[in-house]
């Protein structure tokens, strides 16, 4: 039994875990960082809503493009969860919550090594991998809470004893965890995967996979969410026009430690495999191949595969004197723990929040132009402006499009590519839905198209622009400089 004075002292895995809280927040500067997917901002709204109205969407609120239409909000829970902590915190709030998500995957991370039994100084050399290739997605959306059930998981397989007969406890607290995790992120289909890998091994009673497989039939859209999940994630056209879905761009400067992390897992993969360890190949083989395909599922080659890989290494290493000093090392680090100073930790990080400027990026959303739009009317922005927009208005004003690709569809994303790509037959698509105002990033080709043809600027600032179709009456344009000089309206 460990003395008192341990819960006090931080181990390994709690430094590391403080080390990410404060480094995500603050230097990483999370506290805008983690808004800079506008989604946040619809997720954050329908949370609020779900905890107003006590019922779960089940058609659009936000669009006028396709109002009333059956839509799953099927990472509810996430979102009711992070509506709460706006509601008394703010943004600042939501970016502590996230921060100390992220922080708490590093700390399950660790301990999945040790339940691997990993190398004490090979975990430490990996750890930079990990926060280098997860900060790629550190936002302030459901996925990120999603790594921590990925871990838990891991971690209830990896330590379960084989010879364990399934009490009614194990079998109720599987149900209750893969329900959490359904109503959290639609990554809870890696449950019953998990489930089948381990069982086939012999480290788990087969009863654990049916009950993984239905316990996820809990969620407020029963068999549906199983459907839509899956027509989503198998339609290739849809996922094509979604920019993290694609493969990550390993040319992009710093992306080293990526390539690393990915060398890494494949090859922990096929050494784990040597060594008889054929679920941890799967594993790699599995989710390598998700990572080379995807951005977005190159977290989890650094979440799962690295601690593969430190226990496949460490059974190759041919140095028995640095084995000692290492497993010396971990002898000294287990008596540790101090996850009573984590309270103190999140207290700290909070104070410290409120000396920063917490939102979305002003360099790269609407910030300043928002309170310059016309009420009324219909209003045609980018993807990522309206989720700002469905922010910004807490959801009253209707937008064109937003990030919810799952909803809009892929007929949807082609037309509206067509649009603001101003390609060839554009008018087509634009003119029937008769917009009034546009509201564009300065770059984009369908702010000088709308120009050419007669559309008149009415406010403009370093990031975007506010124009008015040419039957709206004339206004005043109105320029960041004039605004700055009191020269403007």
């Amino acid at each position: 039994m460990r003395p008192v004075s341990s819960w006090f002292v931080p181990d390994l895995a709690l430094l590391a875990a403080a080390v990410t809280l404060f480094y995500s927040l603050f230097l990483f500067q999370g506290y805008t960082a983690f808004f800079r997917d506008s989604d946040a901002g619809w997720h954050i709204r329908i949370g609020e809503s779900i905890l107003t109205s006590r019922e779960f969407p089940r058609s659009d609120p936000f669009s006028f493009s396709r109002p009333g239409r059956p839509w799953f909000a099927w990472e509810w829970l996430s979102d009711a969860v992070t509506g709460a902590v706006h509601r008394t915190s703010g943004l600042g709030g939501v970016a502590l919550l996230y921060a100390v998500v992220i922080a708490a995957g590093v700390w399950l991370w660790f301990r999945l090594h040790w339940a691997l039994g990993g190398n004490f100084l090979l975990a430490c050399g990996m750890a930079p991998l990990l926060l280098s290739t997860c900060s790629i997605h550190w936002l302030a959306r459901p996925h990120v809470e999603s790594w921590l059930m990925l871990l838990a998981a891991l971690l209830y397989l990896e330590t379960r004893r084989p010879d364990r007969a399934l009490r009614w406890t194990d079998a109720l607290a599987v149900a209750v965890f893969t329900a959490l995790w359904a109503n959290i992120h639609a990554s809870f289909f890696f449950a019953p995967f998990l489930a089948v890998l381990y069982a086939l091994r012999g480290r788990i009673s087969w009863w654990i996979v049916p009950i993984a497989a239905a316990a996820p039939l809990a969620n407020p859209y029963g068999w549906h969410l199983y459907q839509h999940v899956y027509r989503y994630l198998t339609d290739s056209d849809l996922l094509a026009r979604i920019g993290e879905f694609q493969s990550f761009d390993f040319h992009t400067p710093g992306s080293g430690q990526i390539i690393a992390t990915v060398i890494l897992g494949i090859a922990g993969g096929t050494l784990a495999l040597t060594r008889g360890r054929w679920e941890h190949f799967v594993l790699a083989v599995t989710i390598s191949a998700m990572a080379l395909r995807s951005a977005r599922a190159l977290p989890l080659s650094a979440l799962v595969l690295l601690p593969i890989a430190n226990r496949a290494i460490s059974d190759w290493l041919p140095c028995k004197r640095f084995q000692a000093y290492c497993g010396n090392l971990r002898a000294i680090d287990a008596r540790l723990n101090g996850i009573a100073l984590a309270p103190i930790l999140i207290l700290a990080a909070a104070a410290l929040l409120r000396a920063v400027p917490a939102g979305f990026p002003p360099d790269q959303f609407p910030v300043a132009a928002y309170s310059h739009l016309p009420a009324g009317g219909r209003l045609f922005t980018t993807d990522k402006f309206g989720g700002y927009l469905i922010y910004r208005s807490a959801g009253h004003r209707p937008v064109f499009f937003d990030g919810r690709s799952d909803f809009y569809g892929a007929g949807f994303l082609q037309q509206y590519g067509r649009m603001v790509q101003a390609r060839p037959g554009w008018r087509d698509l634009w003119d029937p839905w008769h917009f009034t105002h546009a509201l564009l990033p300065n770059d984009l080709p369908l702010l000088a198209a709308l120009q050419q043809i007669g559309w008149r600027r009415i406010y403009r600032d370093q990031v975007a622009t506010i124009l008015a179709a040419p039957e709206i009456g004339t206004a005043t344009c109105v320029t960041t400089e004039q605004l700055l000089s009191g020269t403007g309206a």
